[in-house]
């Protein structure tokens, strides 16, 4: 089967790029052809890895009128239609670059639209008030009223919501990555979605924990991850717990700042930021973790991070919104923790820290359950079957 792949970034730098460039390597073992398109930026200094580039812009001023009206998608997106001649095309992220131009395009071949993340339904993408607090209606009016974004950027994303709904029809099945994103898309007037969660691949059991007794954060340095409420319960956690060490695994705009509160707090000799680094100087780190903390503030719509740490066997500690607080299974194979509470993240580290063996033991059971439902392997059979069914069916 020829299948096109498309994705507003093709850099190996987040979840929902490097889930699409492990798609695409996942499928072609299995004898498809399959190409992936996205936009040419390259985030953090690193190239797009996709096979076919349109552009993109990371100047945070054009890149709101890019995501609303990208012509140059639109036209690379039909001429490679022409001569790759796919019989389905996967389209994953499309709003933060190559905008909702390209779905007309796509009105002649078998589409899907794997929502990965709120933009299609938030202007912050994030689903939260600048308060912190989760927002409950739907964009609009109200995104301006509460100071969710400036004025410029609210215009140009209710005209890529209003073009995106006017051209869905383009689309023949939405699939998202979690119950809980499901519903949120429900809630927000996008029905009948399938949900396919992320596969992680298969990895060693890591080797037994040893002192001292170590935290691991992963993930984009932004306040929505919520790297600065772990460095809160880490300072309030040094005098009782002196041997404890944190280190802390991603890059992002954010990294300054947390840099310098960990210095405000007295703990920059016991949190190492590794910055960016690549995958296996990662994964040698995070093996050494007594437990992974995904604090995040927002409900993300998976969180590739907790499934990979639960694959690895280390116990999770995950903030109970959204997919983490989907995945973990409190008491079982993490904690649950409120989001944005240092106090509450405080107490489970806590716990955890001061006890090698439930450590163990959590690791071990978020291990099977990785195991029995989270595997690259079933991820990729759902989406092979979502396939057939389209293009047996398609009248196009």
């Amino acid at each position: 089967m020829r299948i096109l792949l498309v994705n507003d970034g093709g850099a190996p730098v987040g979840g929902a790029e490097l889930q699409a460039l492990r798609l695409r390597e996942l499928l072609r073992d299995r004898g498809h052809e399959v190409r992936l398109l996205a936009a040419d930026t390259g985030e953090l200094g690193l190239p797009s890895q996709a096979d076919v580039t349109v552009h993109g812009t990371t100047h945070h001023k054009l890149r709101v009128l890019n995501q609303t009206v990208n012509p140059d998608a639109a036209r690379v997106l039909r001429r490679e239609l022409a001569r790759f001649r796919p019989d389905v095309v996967h389209v994953r992220m499309f709003l933060t670059q190559l905008s909702p131009t390209i779905l007309p395009v796509l009105r002649d071949v078998p589409t899907i639209w794997q929502v990965v993340l709120h933009t299609a339904v938030c202007p912050r993408g994030t689903k939260m008030l600048p308060d912190g607090t989760a927002c409950q209606v739907r964009a609009g009016r109200v995104c301006l009223d509460n100071d969710c974004v400036s004025r410029p950027t609210w215009l140009a994303a209710m005209i890529q919501q209003r073009l995106w709904r006017r051209w869905s029809g383009a689309i023949d099945q939405v699939v998202t990555l979690s119950e809980s994103m499901r519903t949120t898309l429900a809630a927000n007037g996008i029905d009948d979605v399938e949900v396919i969660a992320n596969g992680v691949p298969h990895r060693p059991p890591r080797p037994p924990l040893r002192d001292p007794p170590t935290i691991a954060f992963a993930g984009r340095l932004v306040p929505e991850k919520g790297a600065d409420v772990l460095l809160e319960a880490v300072a309030a956690l040094a005098t009782t717990q002196p041997d404890l060490r944190t280190v802390v695994a991603g890059d992002g705009p954010q990294a300054a700042e947390l840099r310098e509160r960990a210095r405000t707090l007295g703990v920059d000799d016991r949190v190492r930021f590794l910055g960016h680094v690549d995958r296996d100087t990662v994964e040698r780190e995070l093996a050494r973790a007594w437990v992974q903390v995904v604090p995040g503030r927002w409900p993300e719509p998976l969180g590739n991070v907790t499934l990979e740490a639960m694959a690895r066997g280390t116990a999770v500690i995950a903030t109970a919104i959204g997919g983490p607080g989907e995945v973990v299974e409190d008491g079982r194979t993490g904690l649950l923790v409120e989001p944005g509470s240092v106090g509450s993240l405080t107490a489970a580290l806590a716990e955890l820290v001061t006890d090698r063996d439930r450590c163990e033991r959590l690791g071990a059971a978020g291990r099977v359950l990785a195991q029995q439902r989270y595997t690259e392997a079933a991820t990729v059979d759902r989406f092979e079957a979502l396939y057939a069914r389209l293009t047996a069916t398609s009248t196009r």
